[in-house]
C-alpha cells in the first residue's frame, strides 16, 4: 500500500485546513488510516484514526477541533482541522495499518510528511 499526503501549508492562529491522504495498491488489505504528527522535539503522536469499520479515535488535544473522514471507497481519509494553534504546528504523518491476512499480526505503513504551521 502507498499513502500520499496533501494539504499541509501555513495558516494563522484560528484558521482551518484540510489534510489528505491517499491509498493506493491493495487497499482491501487496510484495517484503519490515521494521522499522526511530529513536532520538533517531540515524540510522534496520534492524532485520529479511522477503522474500516469507521470508529474513529481522537487524541484529547484535538477533539471537538479535528475530523476524520473518508471516502466510500476508503481510499482516501481526510483530516479537517478547525481551530488551529501554534500547538498544532507538526510534520503530519498518514498512517495505515495493514493486514496482509486475517491471523497475521498487522504492521504500519506510512506515508511521506506534511509540514502544518500556525502561526500566532
Amino acid at each position: 500500500v502507498q499513502l500520499q499526503a496533501s494539504g499541509g501549508g501555513l495558516v494563522q492562529a484560528g484558521g482551518s485546513l484540510r489534510l489528505s491522504c491517499a491509498a493506493s495498491g491493495n487497499t482491501g488489505s487496510i484495517v484503519s488510516m490515521g494521522w499522526y504528527r511530529q513536532a520538533v522535539g517531540k515524540q510522534r503522536e496520534l492524532v485520529a484514526k479511522i477503522s474500516r469499520g469507521g470508529v474513529t479515535n481522537y487524541a484529547d488535544s484535538v477533539k471537538g477541533r479535528f475530523t476524520i473522514s473518508r471516502d466510500n471507497a476508503q481510499i482516501t481519509t481526510y483530516l479537517q482541522m478547525s481551530s488551529l494553534k501554534p500547538e498544532d504546528t507538526a510534520v503530519y504523518l498518514c498512517n495505515a495499518e495493514i493486514q496482509i491476512l486475517s491471523g497475521l499480526a498487522p504492521y504500519d505503513n506510512w506515508g511521506q510528511g506534511t509540514l502544518v504551521t500556525v502561526s500566532s
